[in-house]
C-alpha cells in the first residue's frame, strides 16, 4: 500500500509532508519521533498527525496505522535535504539555447541508479529533481521514479512535455504523485516552438502533452523560455500559460554550456534580459548537491569541477563536497580583490563558464556595466 503522509527530518527540524502536495507542516522532534515509535510498535496514527492531516490536506486518517499509512525517514549523518540528477543527456529535442551542449544517450544501469538512489535515501535527500536531457526518455526513468517515491521523496520533474500524453507515464503520475512537473515553453506557435528546438513536430508534442497532463490534474508549472527565435511571442506565451491556470516563469538570461561554450548566448533576446539580483550564496555542495548521468556527483549543474564519483566511493565521497564547494567559490581568475564581490551578480563557478566562453564583461560583471556607461 502505498503511504499516504512522508514524515522527515529537514535541516534543523522536521516535516510532515503528503506526496504530491505543495502543503507541509512542520513537526516538533517530539512529534517525529512518537511517529517513529508509533509506526515500530504498531499503533495507530497519533491524534495530532489525524488532525494536521486533516487541516492541511483535508485527509481522513483516522483509525488508521501509523506503520504503512506514513513513510517515516531515518535522519541522516550527512546533512543532504536536496539534489538534482540527469538521469540521461539525451533527448528528443535540439534546443539551440540548450545548457549541457553535446547531449549523449549515455547513463547508468539499472542496478547502479538503484545504488545512487539508495546513496541519496542515505544522504537525506527529500526532494529530488529528475532532469536530463528529456528524462522521460530513459529507458529507467519509470523505474527509477516509482523507486525514488517510495523511499520517501518529494519529486520534480523537469521535461519538454513531449511524452506526457503516454497512459504509462500518467499511470506513474497517478499512482505516485510528483512534487512538481516543470514543463518548458518554447513559442506560441508552430513555427517558432519547432524553430528553437530544431525538431519538426516539436510544438504538436508539447501541446498534445499539456492536454494530457493538465486533463490528468498533474502539478505543473511553465517556464517560459524566451530567445531571439521567440521574442515576438513571448506575451503570447505567458497568455497560454495563464488561459491554462498554470503557473509560470520567464526564463530570459541563457548561460554557457557546462563545457564553457558560448552558444546558448547566442540565442539570448537581448531586449528581454533581466539584470541578475547581487549573488548572496548558496547552499551547494553543503545540503545540496548535483548528480550527473553517471553519478559524478558535484556541488550543483553549474559549479561541476572536482567531482565526487559516487559508483566508485560510495556514499562517504559526500563528506568531501563541502570542502570544494567553499573552494569552488573563491573569487579567483581574475576575481581575486574585486571591490565589487559583495554585490556581484554571479556565483564564481558560474562567472567562469562566461569567462570561457569569452562572453562580453557585462553579461556576468559589474565592471562591464561601467564600462559601457563610460
Amino acid at each position: 500500500m502505498a503511504h499516504a503522509l512522508i514524515a522527515s527530518p529537514f535541516l534543523d527540524g522536521h516535516l510532515l509532508l503528503k506526496p504530491g502536495a505543495r502543503a507541509g507542516a512542520r513537526i516538533s522532534a517530539d512529534h517525529y519521533e512518537g511517529l517513529r515509535q508509533a509506526a515500530t510498535d504498531g499503533e495507530s496514527l497519533p491524534a495530532w498527525a489525524v488532525q494536521t492531516a486533516a487541516d492541511v490536506w483535508g485527509l481522513d486518517l483516522g483509525g488508521r496505522p501509523a506503520q504503512g499509512t506514513v513513510l517515516v525517514r531515518e535522519p541522516s549523518p550527512y546533512g543532504y535535504c536536496r539534489a538534482s540528477w540527469e538521469i540521461n543527456l539525451g533527448c528528443n529535442f535540439g534546443c539551440k539555447h540548450c545548457y549541457l551542449g553535446e547531449r549523449p544517450v549515455s547513463g547508468l544501469g539499472w542496478d547502479d541508479k538503484v545504488r545512487l538512489l539508495d546513496i541519496m535515501r542515505e544522504a537525506g535527500v527529500l526532494w529530488l529533481q529528475i532532469t536530463g536531457g528529456e528524462p522521460t526518455m530513459d529507458p529507467h526513468f519509470q523505474g527509477a521514479y516509482r523507486y525514488a517515491w517510495q523511499a520517501g521523496m518529494m519529486l520534480t520533474i523537469s521535461t519538454n512535455g513531449s511524452l506526457l500524453w503516454r497512459p504509462d507515464l500518467l499511470k506513474l503520475f497517478r499512482d505516485c504523485p510528483p512534487y512538481r512537473l516543470v514543463v518548458s515553453m518554447y513559442g506560441a506557435s508552430e513555427e517558432s516552438f519547432d524553430t528553437l528546438t530544431q525538431r519538426r513536430g516539436a510544438w504538436k508534442a508539447f501541446r498534445r502533452g499539456m492536454d494530457a497532463a493538465r486533463e490528468a490534474g498533474l502539478p505543473l508549472r511553465i517556464n517560459v523560455v524566451v530567445t531571439e527565435d521567440n521574442a515576438s511571442e513571448a506575451d503570447e506565451m505567458a497568455a497560454l500559460a495563464d488561459e491554462w491556470n498554470v503557473e509560470n516563469h520567464a526564463y530570459t538570461n541563457m548561460t554557457p554550456t557546462i563545457y564553457g561554450g558560448g552558444e546558448p548566448l547566442l540565442a539570448q533576446s537581448a531586449a528581454h534580459l533581466r539584470q541578475r539580483k547581487p549573488f548572496a550564496g548558496c547552499n551547494a555542495g553543503h545540503t545540496f548537491f548535483h548528480a550527473d548521468p553517471h553519478a559524478k556527483v558535484s556541488i550543483c549543474k553549474v559549479g561541476r569541477d572536482d567531482q565526487i564519483d559516487l559508483m566508485a566511493e560510495g556514499i562517504d565521497g559526500l563528506t568531501r563536497l563541502g570542502a570544494i564547494a567553499d573552494r569552488l567559490m573563491l573569487r579567483t581568475g581574475g576575481c581575486e580583490g574585486c571591490a565589487l564581490s559583495g554585490t556581484c551578480r554571479v556565483c564564481r563557478p558560474l562567472a567562469k563558464h562566461y569567462q570561457e566562453a569569452k562572453a562580453p564583461l557585462h553579461s556576468y560583471c559589474q565592471h562591464g556595466d561601467k564600462e559601457n556607461a563610460s
